[in-house]
């Protein structure tokens, strides 16, 4: 004899549709309650500043126009920064303070060595590669006509995220036995170039880091090229006629006349581009994951903490990294006071 399994019904899907737009009204309300409650404190501030007088004015102006941006700092710069600091001085589930062991860990761990080596060449080889051909690109263009349209096609890349650039040049790389029809144009190129077994690029060491790279030059040289276009124009005539008279010609016009010309603003786009390069997470998460050799700091503090669930060290690498960047930015600040001051 056989029993009848119990009929398992699913619900209708009118009532599915009524469930999600009851969902989708109620956060709407709630955004709207936030947006209007957020304009109410907005107008009881400005108007508690525009009705202060005689001593009061001018501290209560300042905290109206300094207070909100110091809040919003402090809740989402300075409280994480020291949140960090504290959770990379205990083991993974912060039970148990380590000291500096997370720290020794990342100093001296044979499987992290690999990751300071590629973070060292990708802070070496990237943004020199931009800044050098954005400078290239700013010479060429300044002799074309309609400039702004190559200016705007150049800089394009910058508009695209670098989660989408590196999709878009996953494709380029994207490998196929040579008996297949080919999707990736880089194999393509190989093949119709006489390559009859190109590799699969991905997982080719160390040519694969040189490719992921390749996305953030791609990325990077027009903002580099915008800017270093901006300070070629700023460059006075007189100065260029004058060594034009001197006798100076082509390379030595660059050379000696231009590049001193646009030292400061030189060592900004590099320094800025090197700050962008250290943080590169998305091009190595998106393309390889960090596998292959191919890992890099930033990408490695983000396994640590949401992969392997170990939140001291990642903490630990992300106070590195952090304390990596600090004498860019502040090198960078000073070069931009000093260009100011020369202006």
């Amino acid at each position: 004899m056989t029993t009848a399994l119990p009929l398992t019904t699913s619900p209708p899907k009118a009532l599915l549709a009524d469930s999600t737009w009851s969902d989708a009204l109620v956060k709407l309300d709630n955004s709207l309650v936030a947006i209007v409650g957020f304009l109410g404190i907005l107008l009881v501030v400005f108007y508690v500043a525009g009705r202060a007088t005689g001593r009061l004015s001018r501290p209560v102006a300042i905290g109206v126009f300094l207070g909100p941006a110091v809040l919003l700092l402090i809740i989402g710069l300075v409280a994480p920064l020291i949140r960090t600091i504290y959770l990379s001085f205990y083991n993974d589930d912060s039970s148990r303070f380590l000291g500096g062991g997370n720290y020794g860990w990342a100093l001296t761990a044979g499987s992290i060595h690999q990751v300071l080596l590629n973070t060292l060449l990708w802070l070496l080889v990237a943004p020199l590669a931009a800044t050098g051909l954005g400078l290239v690109l700013a010479l060429l263009v300044e002799r074309m006509k309609r400039q702004a349209i190559y200016k705007s096609l150049i800089f394009m890349p910058m508009a695209v995220s670098l989660v989408g650039a590196s999709i878009i040049w996953k494709f380029v790389y994207e490998a196929k036995d040579p008996s297949q029809p080919q999707i990736g144009l880089l194999s393509q190129l190989a093949i119709s170039l006489g390559w009859s077994h190109p590799p699969n690029w991905m997982l080719s060491h160390p040519l694969n880091n040189f490719l992921l790279m390749a996305v953030m030059v791609w990325v990077q040289t027009g903002f580099a090229m915008v800017v270093l276009s901006a300070a070629i124009k700023a460059i006075p005539d007189e100065v260029t006629e004058a060594a034009r008279l001197d006798g100076a010609r082509g390379l030595q016009l660059f050379w000696f006349v231009t590049v001193p010309m646009i030292r400061t603003t030189l060592v900004v786009v590099l320094t800025t581009v090197m700050i962008t390069t250290l943080k590169a997470f998305d091009i190595v998460r998106t393309m390889t994951g960090g596998n292959f050799g191919t890992q890099v700091l930033a990408n490695e503090m983000y396994s640590q903490s949401f992969v392997q669930f170990n939140v001291g060290r990642g903490s630990a690498l992300a106070v590195i990294l952090f304390l990596a960047v600090l004498p860019l930015v502040a090198y960078n600040i000073v070069q931009l006071r000093k260009e100011r001051e020369t202006r």
